[in-house]
C-alpha cells in the first residue's frame, strides 16, 4: 500500500467513526443535556438517566422490610359521638354496701323546725365551693368531681341554703342528709363529719353525690363518670347527671335496679335543680 492509500485509508476511517457516534446519540433519542442541577455530563464520564426528580432518602434500620410507608390521609377520620348511652341492662353494682333508704316524714309533722344559727350565704357559698373541690374517690376513681353548679343547685332546692333547718323526715341542714346516710358516709369513707356543721354538712351532701355517680357510672355508663349537661337528651334517663339528681332525693335503689334500665323516678324534682343549675340566684355567691 502507497503512502497516498495509506492516507485517504485513515480519513475514511476517522468519517466512519464520526457517523456511528452520531447514530448512537440519535438512537437514545436525547442530546446529552439535563434539566437537573448536575448540568450537562463532563466529558469522559457515562451518562445516566434520572428517574426521579427528588433524591432517594435511605429508610433507617428500624422500618428497613416493612414495606413502603403509608401516605397520609389529608383529613383525619372523625370520632365517633363521644355522647355515652346508658346501657339497658345495667352490669353488677361495683359497691355492695350501700346506704340505708330514705325514711318517710314523721307522723304529724307540717312544717320544718330551726336549731341552732344559721351560716350566711357567703359562707355557705364558700363551704360548697370548698366541698366541690374535692376528689372523693382519689384511688378508685379520681375522675369524679362534683360540679359546683349542682353542688349549689341541689343545697337550694333541698333547704335553700338554711343550714340550721331540719325537715320532717329528719334531713338535716344545707343539703338536707340523713342522720343515717351520714353515718353510714363516715363509715365507707373513713370521715367524722358532723352533721350539724354547715360544712361538714356540705361535704356529706358532695360525699353522697360522688358516691351515686360511681355506683350508677360503673352500672349504666361503663366508668363514665361525666356529669355533663350537654351530654343529657331531652330523655331524662339518658344521661348520668340526672340520675345522680334523682337518686340524691329518692335514693340510688330506685334509680339503679339491677337488671332494669335506668329509671328516673322524680322527673319534677330533677328538672328543678337542673333549672336552678343556670338560673340560681345562689350561683352569684
Amino acid at each position: 500500500m502507497t503512502k497516498r492509500e495509506r492516507r485517504a485509508g485513515s480519513v475514511l476511517a476517522a468519517v466512519v467513526a464520526v457517523a456511528m457516534l452520531a447514530t448512537g446519540c440519535a438512537d437514545r433519542g436525547g442530546t446529552g443535556q439535563t434539566d437537573s442541577a448536575a448540568g450537562v455530563p463532563s466529558a469522559g464520564e457515562p451518562e445516566t438517566v434520572a428517574t426521579t426528580t427528588e433524591p432517594a432518602t435511605p429508610e433507617p434500620p428500624s422500618v428497613v422490610g416493612l414495606g413502603a410507608k403509608p401516605t397520609p390521609s389529608a383529613t383525619p377520620a372523625r370520632k365517633p359521638s363521644q355522647r355515652p348511652t346508658p346501657r339497658r341492662t345495667p352490669k353488677p353494682p361495683t359497691e355492695t354496701q350501700v346506704p340505708p333508704a330514705p325514711k318517710p316524714p314523721d307522723e304529724g309533722c307540717t312544717k320544718p323546725r330551726y336549731e341552732g344559727s344559721q351560716a350566711s350565704r357567703a359562707e355557705v357559698g364558700q363551704a360548697l365551693t370548698n366541698a366541690a373541690g374535692r376528689v372523693y374517690w382519689p384511688v378508685s376513681a379520681p375522675s369524679i368531681r362534683i360540679p359546683l353548679d349542682l353542688l349549689k343547685a341541689t343545697a337550694w332546692q333541698e333547704s335553700g341554703w338554711q343550714s340550721n333547718i331540719i325537715a320532717c323526715d329528719g334531713g338535716r341542714g344545707l343539703m338536707q342528709v340523713m342522720p343515717d346516710t351520714a353515718t353510714w358516709m363516715n363509715q365507707r369513707f373513713e370521715k367524722s363529719y358532723d352533721i350539724d356543721d354547715y360544712q361538714d354538712n356540705a361535704y356529706l351532701g358532695a360525699t353522697y353525690l360522688a358516691w351515686t355517680t360511681k355506683y350508677i357510672g360503673d352500672m349504666y355508663f361503663d366508668a363514665d363518670y361525666r356529669l355533663d349537661a350537654d351530654l343529657c337528651t331531652s330523655e331524662l334517663n339518658s344521661c348520668l347527671l340526672n340520675a345522680v339528681i334523682a337518686a340524691y332525693n329518692y335514693g340510688h335503689g330506685a334509680v339503679a335496679v339491677e337488671g332494669e334500665p335506668l329509671t328516673i323516678p322524680n322527673p319534677q324534682y330533677v328538672r328543678n335543680v337542673r333549672a336552678l343549675m343556670t338560673e340560681c340566684e345562689c350561683l352569684a355567691f
